[in-house]
């Protein structure tokens, strides 16, 4: 292969690439990246095509910033960003009050009204249970605690099931969240 003083060459074995500087026979003097002048034989070297080396073509700043952008955007993409709030909201709220559930209590006695609302709370539970929801937030309204305490009594008779009061500044007195445990091995 013939070498003129000026082409950019690369070194085979080494990871060094200069340019040209002298041509004596076989003997060749380049000049590296570095500032060192280095002599090789012709049988060593090859002229680099586009000017670059095979290393800055692969791994130069540009290339890896790309990928790594590339990368970045990927994954954005596939993680929705939740905010710390939002984690720990209730995923599912359930109004218990009577006139949420029936479009007139007419003819209904209290007995009547409670029956309905334990049995739609005691349905939503199930149903949060079968769709591995596991947080559910029951509005019941402050009154005089009568459907509180019967929902403490329904939640009581579940062993995966935890409850407490809701969020006060969201709900004030009249809720309560259960959290279900989704694994929880048989008794």
């Amino acid at each position: 292969m013939k070498f003129k003083v000026g082409d950019r060459v690369l070194v085979l074995d080494e990871d060094i690439t200069g340019i040209v500087r002298q041509v004596v026979g076989k003997d060749i003097t380049i000049e590296t990246e570095d500032g060192f002048l280095l002599a090789f034989m012709a049988d060593e070297l090859v002229v680099s095509e586009k000017g670059n080396t095979l290393k800055n073509e692969l791994f130069s700043t540009k290339a890896i910033d790309s990928v790594i952008i590339e990368k970045e955007q990927q994954f954005k993409k596939r993680q929705p960003k939740i905010k710390a709030k939002e984690r720990y909201e209730p995923m599912m709220e359930v109004d218990l009050h009577i006139n949420q559930l029936v479009r007139s209590t007419k003819g209904m006695t209290n007995h009547d009204m409670l029956t309905l609302q334990l049995d739609t709370a005691r349905r939503q539970l199930e149903y949060a249970m079968s769709k591995r929801i596991q947080k559910v937030v029951f509005i019941h309204g402050v009154g005089e605690g009568t459907l509180k305490l019967e929902l403490e009594y329904l939640f009581g008779r579940y062993n995966n099931v935890k409850y407490y009061d809701a969020n006060y500044q969201k709900y004030g007195l009249g809720a309560t969240e259960v959290y279900i445990y989704q694994n929880v091995p048989p008794n």
